[in-house]
């Protein structure tokens, strides 16, 4: 099994169910680590691998899209990474809002996703 990620993008978006939300904007951080259908090899070929740089792109992309769900922007990731780049057999993810704001000290929260 071969799995490339990238860890704690940082992002400002403005995701949120509340119209509030939507336009304050708040902090978010990122990681996605994608599965390889192949196994690691000795070829230089970026073909042969998914290029980090395609993963932060298409996850910069999404998160500039504003949505109202995390789960919506997580959804719309993984499908972007699946259905463009067709070496992936899996994608990790998990999206963490950052402050997010309950009435009480909490410090983010937090969907994942694995498949």
């Amino acid at each position: 099994m071969t799995r490339i990620g990238l860890e704690e993008m940082e992002f400002y978006a403005f995701h949120g169910y509340y119209e509030g939300e939507r336009k304050m904007g708040n902090k978010y951080l990122l990681d996605v680590f994608v599965e390889l259908k192949s196994e690691l090899t000795n070829s230089e070929d970026i073909d042969d691998t998914v290029n980090y740089e395609d993963i932060y792109a298409i996850c910069k992309e999404e998160m500039d899209e504003p949505r109202q769900l995390l789960e919506t922007v997580a959804y719309a990731i993984v499908d972007r990474l699946k259905s463009t780049k067709k070496i992936i057999a899996k994608v990790d993810l998990k999206l963490k809002k950052v402050g997010v704001q309950l009435g009480g000290k909490v410090k983010q929260s937090v969907i994942e996703y694995s498949g």
